[in-house]
């Protein structure tokens, strides 16, 4: 696909004139993506809206709304005797209470990076004298890759393979975030990616129940600047409803192939999340008929008691109260070299973001 249109300078300058043309003299729009983010970041959107509008970012990092306690739990499998952790990059250097998966590593335990669910099924194909067992962390992006994952290894009675699952939902967080009495929300830039898996439907209680716009659109600098255009044209009539900008990649019904793999592998549950705290139905976690493959259940490790991080403000940045610049620590103690806080560690948190683009 040509993608020259999505950064064609005529079409964003058209795309800004009607975003100022359609502006209200204030607006909050929230962005729950990580990846959105960055490109407003990368693109210098931020600067270019009208007076009075505020673009603040949200829960949209999977790696940043993982709790402490999360962490402190893979940290314990690690420490566990034969045991082999598996996991993204970012989630080795996330601090947990008292340590790190990369602290971890470097005191002997074994813990391998890897890019996809599968790598880490060969793993434990290839090591079948150690225990395997895969971090899950992410949205409905990446929720059916494990559960895929988990189905192989029951299909292949692979007796070395587990997952700590630490997934998430959105729908959940966003309600959360607009009924924050702290956050006023007008709109919502909702995620590309999660919404190719699950369509628009999960979304409709913003609009019905909140009266609060929502489009759902893309990546490029010209797909975000059309977004928040369909949604400035929602403030200015009047209107609260569920749009896609992005119809090259979402589909209204979203991917039920992808969703009925979630369905048979995982359960909703209640999760946790750095900043918003528990959540009713946004986490997924093993079905009964498949929890030989659950990590936690299989070893049942000893964890340390959590304790946050003094002075740190994920929390507050993810819930969109604080821009991460307003953070006592960010730049002077928080670093990508040195992160005090996940919105530091991943590539789409917020903060590794204004630290690298403000």
């Amino acid at each position: 696909m040509d993608l020259k249109a999505f950064k064609d300078p005529k079409l964003a300058k058209g795309l800004i004139d009607s975003i100022n043309a359609w502006a209200p003299e204030s607006a909050v729009l929230m962005e729950v993506c990580g990846t959105h983010t960055v490109a407003i970041a990368r693109n210098g959107i931020r600067a270019l809206m009208p007076e009075g509008t505020r673009l603040a970012s949200g829960p949209g990092c999977p790696v940043c709304v993982t709790s402490n306690h999360d962490i402190d739990k893979v940290i314990a499998l690690a420490r566990v005797p034969g045991v082999t952790v598996a996991t993204f990059g970012d989630m080795t250097r996330v601090p947990g209470s008292t340590s790190s998966l990369l602290a971890e590593q470097a005191a002997g335990r074994d813990v391998r990076i890897v890019y996809s669910p599968l790598d880490a099924l060969r793993l434990a194909q290839e090591n079948p004298d150690r225990q395997v067992v895969f971090v899950g962390v992410g949205f409905e992006t990446t929720t059916p890759l494990v559960a895929m994952a988990v189905k192989r290894a029951k299909e292949a009675g692979l007796a070395n393979f587990s997952v700590y699952g630490a997934h998430k939902n959105m729908p959940g967080a966003l309600e959360a975030i607009v009924a924050d009495p702290e956050l006023k929300v007008d709109a919502l830039i909702l995620p590309g990616h999660v919404s190719t898996i699950i369509g628009m439907e999960p979304y409709r209680f913003l609009a019905e129940k909140y009266g609060i716009p929502g489009v759902i659109t893309g990546f490029e600098p010209n797909d975000v600047l059309q977004g928040i255009a369909m949604i400035m044209r929602q403030l200015h009539e009047g209107r609260a409803e569920i749009e896609i900008a992005y119809a090259r990649g979402v589909q209204e019904q979203g991917n039920p192939v992808a969703m009925a793999a979630i369905d048979e592998v995982f359960e909703t549950c209640t999760a946790t999340w750095r900043g918003l705290g528990d959540i009713p139905g946004s986490g997924y976690r093993i079905r009964e008929e498949y929890a030989d493959f659950d990590a936690m259940r299989r070893f049942a490790p000893e964890v340390e008691k959590t304790v946050e991080h003094k002075g740190c403000r994920c929390g507050d940045v993810l819930r969109g109260i604080m821009a991460p610049s307003e953070c006592p620590l960010f730049r002077r103690v928080c670093t990508p070299e040195n992160p005090v806080g996940p919105c530091m560690v991943s590539g789409e948190g917020s903060c590794a973001a204004y630290f690298r683009y403000y």
